[in-house]
């Protein structure tokens, strides 16, 4: 009778791990499941007898590309920008024309209330205000997410999104957080709420935690059109329209960069741990189900989170439309706001109209830009400009915008808190009010911090 000795087959997996790493530069639990899964194989290959092996393996031919060090970054980058192409172009005409429907809606609501002899303020605020928000937020959002969630479910069904975890795994390693969060990361840039929710595949509490924190940093669709729009502005300015396209990719890249960042702070403050064992089995290549996945982007996630934007963008266009139509002392309480501010905004290198428009876009990022115009044309209503040349006769000409203030508005739209779509989302979530309160707080901080210093920095150097 044996005694004081391990079963057989733990003895087996010691001695394995002695072999594979004497230095013991590996940890324990990756040298056990390295064990394991090379004793499934063996016993795979021993078990089953295939009939006919194929000339060419396809899945590990695209693998040693996807998955390489040299080609693995390059690729990756390069099918995201086709999705961002494939969503900016695709989402332009419809929304045209949804906008144009939509407010096609709003002419014959107020013919409605006319008809009915409605008080002045009732087509004000139910029609320009409510109505006008929840028509602006429909327009922008909708064509953008009706592209952009299919194009990344098919990448999911095919099997391409457990390459792009495993590209990112040990970048995501290094910052204390987990691999998984390279596809959260992802699906926030369709829109962050989605992220967050996104976020349960993440099986560590800290980990998930410090993905659904950091979501934030990369720029969802909502912030696409405000981006995109003062991107096109830079480069008008300078003369290059391509200009545009690489102020946009730089915009994405920096937000990556700062989730990293914000990631580690985070792991190594607040949220300390170690990083949990990321195993991740690549699955086949699939042939993706586009039916399916159609069906399934557009009613589990796009009208999902359509429907949550709308919820807390209602009352928004209402707030706005009273804060500019409410006068005292013959100036709009928007206006009062919006000067008491100013100090405030020019120390970032905005001003007190830009950030007046970021506190009223608190619900839905789709209305900062339309505020904005609004409050500088005094028009009272929601406005929308129809090309850049409009924007920069109206932000530079008439306002005196310099490229300061387009980057810094840029950074600030990249960086400020998250939507009260997101927020809600993190609240329901994470069950815990401080560490909603904490998402909102940590990128407001991270935002001002930067363009406080990027705004002093170049005024220091005499550049504006």
């Amino acid at each position: 009778m044996r005694q004081n000795s391990a079963p057989t087959g733990l003895e087996e997996i010691l001695q394995e791990v002695d072999r594979i790493n004497p230095s013991g530069a590996l940890g324990l639990n990756d040298c056990v499941v390295s064990h394991i899964y090379g004793k499934a194989e063996q016993i795979a290959r021993e078990a089953v007898t295939q009939k006919e092996k194929p000339r060419v393996d396809w899945d590990r031919r695209l693998d040693d590309i996807l998955t390489s060090r040299v080609f693995g970054f390059p690729s990756m980058l390069l099918l995201l920008a086709i999705v961002f192409w494939l969503t900016v172009s695709g989402a332009n005409y419809p929304s045209v024309v949804l906008a144009s429907a939509l407010f096609w809606g709003q002419d014959r609501l107020m013919d409605l209330c006319r008809w009915l002899s409605a008080p002045a303020w009732v087509s004000g605020f139910f029609v320009e205000g409510v109505y006008r928000c929840l028509a602006w937020v429909v327009s922008v959002m909708l064509p953008p997410m009706a592209i952009f969630f299919p194009c990344f479910t098919l990448l999911e069904d095919m099997g391409y999104l457990p390459r792009i975890a495993f590209n990112l795994d040990r970048f995501f390693k290094k910052a204390g957080a987990h691999g998984k969060q390279s596809l959260t990361m992802s699906m926030g840039f369709g829109c962050n709420a989605a992220g967050v929710v996104a976020c349960r595949i993440i099986e560590s509490p800290r980990e998930r935690l410090i993905a659904m924190l950091t979501n934030n940093f990369v720029p969802c669709n909502g912030r696409f059109p405000t981006l995109i729009a003062l991107a096109g502005l830079m480069a008008l300015g300078m003369g290059s329209s391509a200009g545009a396209t690489l102020i946009v990719v730089g915009v994405v890249l920096t937000g990556i960069a700062l989730t990293l960042a914000v990631s580690w702070l985070l792991s190594k403050t607040l949220l300390r741990g170690i990083p949990s064992s990321f195993t991740l089995e690549l699955p086949p290549y699939r042939k993706p189900q586009v039916g399916r996945v159609i069906v399934r982007s557009v009613f589990d996630r796009t009208l999902f989170v359509l429907g949550r934007a709308a919820g807390v963008a209602a009352p928004a266009g209402g707030i706005t439309w009273l804060l500019a139509n409410i006068h005292v002392g013959g100036t709009s309480v928007l206006a009062r706001c919006a000067n008491w501010l100013n100090p405030f905004g020019q120390a970032l290198g905005l001003d007190g109209f830009i950030v007046m428009a970021f506190v009223l876009g608190f619900p839905a990022n789709e209305i900062v830009l339309p505020i904005l115009i609004m409050s500088y044309l005094a028009t009272g209503a929601m406005t929308g400009l129809d090309s850049v040349e409009a924007l920069y006769r109206l932000f530079v000409v008439e306002h005196g915008w310099t490229w300061l203030t387009v980057l810094c508005t840029m950074l600030f739209s990249l960086l400020h808190y998250p939507c009260g779509t997101t927020l809600w989302t993190i609240w329901r979530e994470s069950g815990s009010a401080r560490w909603t309160a904490l998402a909102f707080l940590l990128p407001l901080a991270i935002a001002c911090a930067v363009c406080l210093a990027v705004a002093q920095t170049v005024r220091l150097v005499g550049q504006v």
